[in-house]
């Protein structure tokens, strides 16, 4: 089964300034980008669509929007890849169904160890008390 993949054209970009450091790069330039993605209007399977509006990640708004803001590169096309690099892998991370528990049962001889662990507290406490 292969992985879905974020289609580009389904991704709104804001271009902003970038923050911190730089020096007059920074001030001038809008190189840092905001990427949103709408999970719900998204050509994502149904399933992954679910799994990725269930996660409690702050970059996930109530409304189901997908906010990532990406600023560590000088350019405007670097910082867009990156984003869209860590949107797919947001949904990469979801792609695959968790695997169900089995439940099961303690074995006979780990139920017995546990209960020889017990009995021999049980005689460590015993030996704690006073003689009458």
């Amino acid at each position: 089964m292969s992985l879905p993949k974020v289609d580009p054209d389904e991704v709104e970009w804001t271009a902003i300034r970038a923050q911190g450091a730089g020096g007059q790069n920074v001030n001038k330039v809008s190189s840092a980008v905001h990427l949103r993605f709408d999970i719900a209007a998204s050509s994502l399977p149904q399933a992954v669509k679910a799994r990725l509006a269930a996660l409690n990640d702050q970059r996930i708004t109530a409304d189901g929007v997908v906010v990532i803001k990406a600023q560590t590169h000088r350019s405007q096309e670097k910082n867009r890849a990156e984003a869209l690099q860590r949107l797919q892998e947001l949904v990469d991370g979801v792609a695959t169904p968790p695997r169900l528990r089995k439940p099961t049962k303690p074995t006979r001889a780990s139920k017995e160890r546990r209960l020889e662990g017990k009995s021999q507290r049980s005689q460590v406490k015993a030996a704690r008390a006073k003689v009458v």
